[in-house]
C-alpha cells in the first residue's frame, strides 16, 4: 500500500490522471474500470486535456463499468452510466463496443452480472481501477458486511448510500438496490487506485487505514492488495496520525 497526499483537489486530480496514463500505457490492450461521481470527475477532466494534447492514445483501451443504480441506465440523468458518458466516454470518443456497462433497467440483472464477469475474463482481468470511498466505507456498491471474495452481484443499498446518492438527481429517487462489481472481482485487478477528497471523508479514511481490517468497513479490505495506491487531498487526510 502506498499513500499519496496532496494539498488541493486540483493537485490530487492531476496526479491521479498522470498515474492512470502511466499504468495504462504499460499495456497493449488494457482494461480500465472508472468510478463515477464527483471525486474522480477532476481526473477525467485532466485525462481529456491530456488526450487532446496527444499525451496518450485510447485506441486499444477497453472499459468496464463499476456499478449502477437498479432501475436506471445511461438514459437517466444522474445514473452512473450517464455520468461516465458525460465525463469520460463521449469526450474521449470511446466506441460502444469497447465498453461493458451495467443496465440497471435490464429485465435480467443476473445476466448483466454474468456478462460483466465474462467481459473481464475475456480481457484477462482489470488492469487499472479507480475507486472512491463512501461515507460508510463502502467500495463501489459493496456495502458494510460484504464478503471479501464476493463477485459481481445485485445488492441492497445501505440507507446512507441511498441518501448521499440523491445529490446526483434533480428530483428525489428511490435508491434501494444497486448492481456492482464485487470485492473479490475488484481485488483481482492488477492496480487499484483509491481516491478520496474532502474533510467530510477524513474520519472514515482514518478508520480504514489505522483501525483493524473489517468487513464492516469494505475499504479496509483493499489494504492487502499488492498494488494499492491511496490518493488523498489535505481534507481527506486531516485525521491521519501520520501524514508523511
Amino acid at each position: 500500500m502506498t499513500i499519496k497526499i496532496y494539498s488541493t483537489y486540483e493537485e490530487l486530480s492531476v496526479n491521479v490522471a498522470d498515474y492512470v496514463i502511466k499504468l495504462m500505457s504499460g499495456y497493449d490492450k488494457p482494461l480500465f474500470c472508472p468510478a463515477s461521481g464527483d471525486t474522480p470527475a477532476g481526473v477525467y477532466k485532466k485525462l481529456i486535456e491530456r488526450f487532446h494534447d496527444k499525451k496518450y492514445d485510447v485506441a486499444g483501451w477497453k472499459f468496464v463499468g463499476l456499478d449502477e443504480w437498479v432501475g436506471l441506465n445511461g438514459t437517466d440523468e444522474g445514473s452512473c452510466r450517464h455520468s461516465i458518458d458525460k465525463d469520460l466516454f463521449l469526450p474521449l470518443g470511446i466506441r460502444k463496443d469497447n465498453i461493458c456497462f451495467f443496465d440497471g433497467r435490464s429485465v435480467d440483472l443476473p445476466k448483466s452480472c454474468r456478462d460483466a464477469e465474462q467481459f473481464i475474463s475475456d480481457q484477462k482481468g482489470i488492469d487499472v481501477v479507480i475507486l472512491g470511498l463512501g461515507m460508510n466505507g463502502h467500495i463501489a456498491m459493496n456495502e458494510p458486511g460484504c464478503a471479501i471474495d464476493c463477485r459481481t452481484q445485485i445488492v441492497l443499498l445501505h440507507p446512507i448510500t441511498g441518501q448521499v446518492g440523491q445529490k446526483y438527481f434533480n428530483e428525489p429517487k428511490i435508491l434501494k438496490e444497486g448492481i456492482t462489481l464485487g470485492m473479490g472481482t475488484l481485488l483481482e485487478s492488477t492496480h487499484i487506485i483509491l481516491m478520496v477528497s474532502g474533510e467530510h471523508k477524513a474520519e472514515i479514511v482514518r478508520k480504514m487505514i489505522e483501525e483493524p481490517v473489517t468487513r464492516d468497513l469494505p475499504g479496509s479490505l483493499l489494504l492487502s492488495h499488492p498494488s494499492l495506491t491511496i490518493f488523498l487531498d489535505g481534507g481527506a487526510a486531516a485525521h491521519l496520525s501520520n501524514k508523511n
